[in-house]
């Protein structure tokens, strides 16, 4: 079964001006049959024209429905492009785990060991009031 693909450019809206032509419809059937014949040297065959709606803005917020006719052309596919086009199951090798024995890191930095001595208090932030006294402390265990 033979494989194609399409290729689909607006068709033309007004014919061109050309030497011995006249008339419009005549104009037109000439800038038509240019555009078939350049499509048709690069190997497309003329299937259908179509007349095909595209919604459009108009304005800011509006939208309008404009339709636009079409030239539809199709050439078959070579074997080569058929199979190169063609989707391809990959094999993918499965990764490979290695073991990884975590060592444990010394820490470098010490944990900081604070005592009553130590802190705010003893860097002169308290008062003296402030800071507890050794008899409170006996008092207070009592």
């Amino acid at each position: 079964m033979p494989n194609f693909e399409y290729q689909v450019v607006p068709a033309p809206r007004k014919g061109k001006s050309a030497r011995k032509i006249r008339g419009s419809e005549a104009k037109f059937a000439n800038t038509i049959s240019e555009l078939m014949n350049e499509m048709a040297a690069e190997g497309w065959e003329y299937q259908r024209a179509e007349t095909l709606p595209c919604e459009e803005r108009q304005g800011f917020t509006g939208k309008t429905i404009k339709y636009h006719s079409m030239l539809v052309f199709r050439r078959e596919l070579a074997a080569e492009e058929v199979i190169a086009d063609a989707p391809v199951a990959a094999v993918v090798a499965a990764p490979v785990v290695e073991k990884v024995v975590e060592t444990p890191v010394e820490n470098t930095r010490p944990e900081p060991v604070l005592s009553r001595t130590e802190g705010p208090a003893s860097e002169g932030f308290m008062s003296e009031a402030e800071t507890p006294s050794e008899d409170r402390k006996g008092v207070a265990a009592e």
